[in-house]
């Protein structure tokens, strides 16, 4: 059974903004959730997100990216536009 994994990610959070690219132990956060889905030996893993500094940071490590609207509510909103 194949199953892919998508990965919400907006800079803009009101409670901690940039939390995506915080560093933790020398790699942004976001590399360490994407680190972790690629583990499941999911078919493919994508990151959503509406800015241009997380999508940089995430192709640069590998990732595939999807660029979504920056209007979305959730990130399950953000989910459904990929």
């Amino acid at each position: 059974m194949s199953f892919k994994i998508i990965i919400p990610a907006r800079y803009a959070s009101t409670r901690l903004p940039g939390k995506p690219l915080l560093d933790i132990a020398g790699k942004p956060m976001i590399q360490h959730v994407y680190e972790r889905a690629k583990e499941s030996l999911a078919s493919e893993v994508i990151i959503a997100t509406d800015d241009e500094r997380i999508a940089q940071v995430a192709k640069a490590f590998g990732a595939d990216v999807c660029m979504t609207r920056s209007d979305h509510i959730s990130g399950t909103d953000r989910l459904a536009e990929v």
